[in-house]
């Protein structure tokens, strides 16, 4: 059984068709590549993943059950998770901090609660440990590399005990030792089970890290297929529209 799977999921917003009949599926511990040019249409897939936008036409499942979201809340609350680009990070707070913004765990009564900080320490700690990332609770987020960021964003993504993680662009801007801490990082997430969509312009983490790969072309999906099956050339052959499909 896949762990998201699309029927058919078009969007258009008033005249401008975003999506068209989009059908793509993951399973548990695959990590799916997602391309296209500028435009395509993969940020606007994501977002109906995500909650932030509700398909025109078709439906979604998780794992076999059709879900509706209304809000991004609702499709937290059914497992998914977004990494984005900017990583939503608060710099003048520590790791730990940051792990769990707006979810801090209190002590004593209302209206006498405070923040349970040594708990939050312990159970980033936890989360670091699983991810094998040298990201301290206690560090401050101004002061760490590109790979550490990512680590507290993925570590707050596995608190809330995620099935399905969006990436986008994690590797951007970064160096090509950090690039490799976060290809890392998303092994990991598939060794622990999670479906992982990975958004990427970069061909080589692509090609690297992922299981599966799918094209988006002016909103229509042109390929969906093992990487093992696939090659850059071809990639680039079917964002282009010099390769019609595959």
């Amino acid at each position: 059984m896949s762990r998201l799977k699309l029927s058919g999921v078009s969007k258009s917003f008033g005249a401008i068709r975003a999506l068209e009949n989009v059908s793509i599926e993951v399973a548990p511990g695959e990590v799916m590549g997602l391309m296209g040019d500028n435009g395509a249409g993969k940020s606007t897939l994501v977002k109906i993943v995500a909650g932030n936008f509700r398909p025109t036409q078709g439906d979604i499942f998780i794992d076999g059950r059709k879900v509706e979201y209304h809000r991004p809340i609702d499709a937290r609350r059914e497992g998914v998770e977004v990494v984005y680009q900017d990583l939503a990070l608060c710099d003048n707070l520590t790791a730990a901090s940051n792990v769990f913004l707006g979810r801090e765990p209190t002590l004593g009564r209302a209206p006498f609660r405070i923040i349970d900080y040594p708990q939050m320490r312990r159970r980033s700690a936890e989360l670091f440990a699983q991810l094998k990332s040298e990201t301290r609770p206690r560090d401050l987020v101004r002061r760490m590399s590109g790979g550490q960021r990512q680590a507290v964003a993925i570590a707050r993504t596995l608190l809330s005990d995620a099935k399905i993680v969006l990436m986008d662009e994690p590797t951007a801007a970064i160096s090509v030792r950090q690039v490799a801490e976060v290809l890392d990082l998303i092994r990991r997430l598939r060794d622990r089970g999670l479906s992982v969509i990975l958004i990427s312009h970069r061909m080589p983490d692509v090609f690297a890290v992922c299981d599966r790969i799918a094209v988006l072309r002016r909103g229509s999906l042109v390929a969906s297929k093992p990487v093992s099956q696939s090659s850059p050339e071809e990639v680039t052959g079917l964002i282009t529209g010099a390769i019609e499909t595959a």
